[in-house]
């Protein structure tokens, strides 16, 4: 059993209007307001109805806390915990109404969240051994970066690029309206110089070359195939840090790890993960 802590980031500054927004469009709930009186109690649970990584259990939690600041909640599963199938992840106890009114809004933080943890843990454990790592991408559900982001954490990924303002990224469209790699690249460190990490976005070989001709040190290796990779491995020689990324999934990422890139970014953690299975269960 863990006690309920407050809120911690990224939750503190990125939930409460998430979750003002999900409530203000769900409410009011005629069925529960016609049938329960206000002092109504009840006890209810949220139950994990498949194997994966929770994540979102604070949201979960806010929510019904929102609608009933006195409700007795137990927390039995942190974020990033392991779970398995009839495991209870958090208790509720408290009004009958409020607790029917939060259901389905903490329910689409928990399941959402937990969906992108589990599948994250599934790709970090794919390339186990191989010493690549798994980054997500800008891949988000807007407004929801940050929490996504998190429950990448959760299932042992790492978090690459927040959003544009932390990592400049050098893709096509910005070498077609620049002219060139070396074009592009003097121009970033005329603007900013080494305070902002650079990250070159290579379809081709040629472009690799052109990127360590420059010095960048992070090259982005987009949708090449295996051979390619390697070759682009080998021609590095550790002089840059590999991303491959494009085309990802469970079914080819350990052999994208063990072409000896660095890095795997993986669009699908946060943009096509299935969503966990957790329902609320009122029990006696």
């Amino acid at each position: 059993m863990i006690p309920v802590p407050p809120l911690p980031e990224p939750y503190r500054t990125h939930l409460p209007p998430l979750l003002a927004a999900a409530l203000a469009e769900d409410l009011p709930d005629l069925t529960s307001q016609a049938i329960f009186p206000p002092e109504q109690r009840t006890r209810a649970v949220l139950l994990v109805k498949a194997p994966g990584v929770v994540c979102g259990i604070p949201a979960a939690v806010a929510a019904f806390q929102f609608l009933d600041p006195e409700a007795t909640i137990t927390v039995h599963r942190e974020d990033g915990a392991t779970v398995g199938a009839g495991e209870v992840a958090v208790e509720i106890t408290g009004a009958c109404r409020a607790i029917l009114e939060a259901e389905r809004t903490a329910l689409n933080f928990v399941t959402r969240l937990s969906g992108i943890a589990t599948l994250t843990r599934r790709f970090v454990e794919a390339v186990a051994g191989t010493g690549c790592t798994v980054l997500d991408t800008r891949k988000t559900t807007p407004g929801w970066r940050a929490l996504e982001k998190h429950a990448v954490r959760c299932g042992g990924g790492r978090n690459h690029r927040m959003g544009l303002f932390d990592v400049a990224m050098l893709k096509d469209t910005h070498l077609a309206a620049a002219g060139s790699i070396s074009s592009a690249v003097a121009r970033l460190r005329e603007r900013w110089g080494a305070a902002v990490p650079l990250v070159l976005e290579c379809a081709t070989l040629q472009q690799v070359r052109e990127g360590l001709a420059c010095g960048v040190a992070h090259l982005l290796l987009d949708n090449m195939s295996l051979d390619q990779l390697r070759e682009a491995v080998a021609l590095v020689a550790g002089r840059a840090k590999l991303e491959a990324s494009g085309g990802v999934s469970l079914a080819n990422v350990r052999a994208i790890a063990e072409t000896g890139v660095d890095f795997v970014s993986v669009g699908a953690l946060t943009h096509s993960a299935p969503a966990l299975d957790l329902s609320l269960e009122v029990v006696p």
